[in-house]
């Protein structure tokens, strides 16, 4: 996935959750936050990020931040932080996957709406995705804050299997490098024993890392999942 035009900037502040203050050409914009995550790791003052260019012009905000530089000693790890791109990549890579399966987006199911209704074959199911954006010493885990959403999305995930579908939870890594990915109990240990609980009762649970660039995200190879 690539973005039409992306600039450089200075993150400086956010005031909520939804916009962020960044110097881009020695100006302070207000520019559009599109993950309303904390990311408070990542959006550090004088963090380098980078931002979209918005040809809309009844929007409020020109810029929209899409990816952020963590630093960590004498190294810099790019980090996609676009919550609203990872059902995209989610797509493509499942394309590749399954080449000739019918694949829908937005499919309710019972009580949920899940991101994907796939048929492949015999073989039908739902498949939830989960971007993930916190890494510390190359683990990276979800959430970065407690999420009752996710963990309804894994009861009806659960459930969905019972009744015969195939069910499976997909963590998009925005980005690459990592060593394995793990359910963040320190966060919210009950996210991690849904999680857990899952793959107990026949959910898939799977993780791939990406390849990003400031101005494209891809996705790239699947990653270790630890549960324990």
């Amino acid at each position: 996935m690539k973005y039409k035009e992306v600039v450089r900037g200075k993150f400086i502040s956010r005031p909520n959750r939804f916009i962020a203050n960044v110097e881009i050409d020695g100006e302070i914009q207000i520019v559009h936050v599109k993950n309303t995550g904390r990311c408070k790791e990542l959006l550090v003052e004088g963090a380098d990020v980078y931002l979209s260019v918005s040809d809309k012009a009844e929007r409020k905000t020109k810029y929209d931040l899409i990816a952020v530089e963590k630093v960590c000693g004498d190294q810099a790890r790019l980090i996609n932080m676009d919550s609203q791109i990872v059902n995209d990549v989610a797509e493509e890579y499942l394309k590749e996957l399954f080449p000739n399966a019918y694949i829908k987006r937005e499919v309710t199911y019972n009580n949920s709406r899940f991101d994907f209704y796939i048929e492949n074959g015999e073989n039908k199911g739902f498949l939830e995705v989960k971007g993930v954006t916190l890494e510390n010493e190359g683990v990276v885990s979800f959430p970065d804050a407690p999420t009752v959403r996710g963990i309804k999305h894994l009861n009806e995930l659960i459930l969905a299997h019972k009744q015969g579908y195939f069910a499976c939870v997909l963590f998009i890594i925005q980005m690459n490098g990592v060593k394995y990915f793990t359910p963040n109990d320190k966060t919210h240990k009950e996210f991690g024993e849904a999680l857990r609980s899952a793959k107990e009762k026949g959910v898939k649970i799977m993780a791939i890392d990406c390849l990003v660039e400031p101005n494209s995200i891809k996705f790239g190879k699947e990653v270790d999942v630890l549960l324990q």
